[in-house]
């Protein structure tokens, strides 16, 4: 009966996450087309401030709510609601730090002005993120996947209706105009994901009790929540410090800001998504194995937990390896077909290969999170992050242009998927 639950699990996630990621390549092709590549590029150097962010507006809390909700040792309710209200009064804080240091940040740090409305556009978004997040935790927790699924494609059609009648209508105005557009049209598409998810809550009366701050299971949930946001939040630093670091350097080594802006737009605009395709497959399995690994771990049940991971990392493999002989012999025919461009075609070729380790990282952290070593996973994170940054600023030095960007990425994910591989045998196998 488990197995068949998470086997639909698996299929729900993923049939969901195929839809999911069509409309995705859609909404993207209709972007690119729209705003051309200048527009992508100025898109580019805020994303990575967006996703910082992101990361810091929930905390970890929706791994943790998931582990919790799972081992079923508690209230759900218990466990959701007075977190929400921690996580509201959080984010409004983070709102104030965005409004602060955006100026510096535009202005100093990625030398473009036009990034100022953008970055502060991102501030607006965070609440819904977040709350979107906790919702999508429990169900996840509760191994009811439908309303996680329904909501993303639900997220997706409102995003690209909003894109294709929108953005189209705002770039008539300035590319400053329409990317702050872009970001802000993320608080309506989030909104609507949290409208379909509500409706599928149990209809429960709420008591005075479930609203009481419960200071050892908020430090139980901290402790799984803390390291998981550290995990990704190295990965966000990373990712911040990138155009940071490349325009700075690259720039003292005698590059333009504009062949730096249009290349790095090229590789985390074409090359980046096209590459991560397949991994809408590999998030679905690890979210639908976390809840498996961490009940069973915490009964005891190694051997199913071992072969929940085995299928997860087969069933990741068998979609990452032909995408990626798919990526090597033909880049420039798949990228034609989604964003009617050949740039980045040996960008692709390069790092295709070592994608195909991407590919299982994340049932990897999953299975690490389920058995309670949270924080290995963000060592290894934390040790792929300091390679990435160190090899990023000696390669560009070395006057290879963006295949200093290449290069280090390749590095990051070879370190954190075997330091993660290293760990989850130690304690499996």
């Amino acid at each position: 009966m488990k197995n068949n639950k998470f086997v639909k699990s698996t299929l729900i996630l993923i049939i969901g996450g195929f839809i999911t990621k069509i409309l995705g390549m859609i909404i993207k092709i209709a972007l690119t087309r729209s705003i051309g590549t200048d527009g992508i590029s100025l898109y580019m150097l805020v994303l990575p401030t967006f996703n910082l962010f992101i990361t810091l507006c929930n905390l970890g809390v929706p791994v943790a709510i998931t582990k919790l909700v799972s081992e079923k040792k508690k209230s759900s309710k218990k466990i959701i609601i007075p977190t929400t209200y921690l996580i509201l009064v959080y984010n409004l804080f983070l709102i104030l730090i965005i409004i602060i240091i955006s100026p510096y940040l535009a202005n100093n740090l990625l030398h473009n002005s036009n990034t100022y409305y953008p970055l502060i556009a991102i501030g607006a978004t965070l609440p819904f993120i977040a709350i979107s997040s906790i919702i999508k935790g429990y169900f996840f927790g509760k191994e009811n996947v439908f309303p996680c699924t329904l909501s993303n494609i639900t997220e997706q059609i409102v995003r690209l209706l909003l894109t294709i009648i929108l953005v189209s209508h705002m770039i008539k105005y300035s590319l400053v105009v329409v990317v702050t557009t872009v970001v802000l049209i993320n608080i309506i598409s989030e909104g609507s994901s949290i409208i379909i998810l509500l409706l599928f809550l149990p209809k429960e009366k709420i008591k005075k009790e479930d609203l009481k701050k419960d200071n050892i299971l908020l430090k139980e949930i901290l402790g799984i929540s803390l390291p998981t946001t550290g995990s990704r939040l190295i990965g966000s630093i990373t990712y911040f410090l990138e155009p940071i670091l490349l325009t700075n350097i690259l720039k003292y080594t005698g590059y333009t800001a504009d062949y730096i802006t249009l290349e790095y737009g090229i590789i985390n605009g074409y090359v980046y998504p096209l590459l991560l395709l397949p991994s809408f497959f590999t998030l679905a399995i690890s979210s639908a194995i976390l809840p498996v690994i961490s009940n069973s771990y915490s009964n005891n049940n190694i051997p199913y937990a071992k072969k929940k991971l085995k299928q997860a990392i087969i069933f990741s493999l068998l979609i990452g390896i032909p995408c990626t002989i798919l990526f090597i012999l033909v880049p420039n025919k798949l990228l034609n077909l989604v964003y009617n461009t050949n740039l980045g075609v040996n960008y692709i070729r390069i790092t295709a290969p070592f994608f195909l380790l991407h590919y299982i990282q994340a049932p990897l952290t999953s299975t690490l999170t389920g058995m309670g070593l949270s924080k290995e996973a963000m060592k290894g994170t934390l040790y792929g992050g300091i390679i990435k940054i160190l090899s990023l600023i000696l390669f560009s030095l070395l006057k290879i242009g963006l295949y200093s960007l290449i290069i280090s990425s390749i590095l990051n994910i070879m370190v954190v998927t075997m330091h993660h591989i290293y760990h989850v045998k130690k304690k499996l196998f």
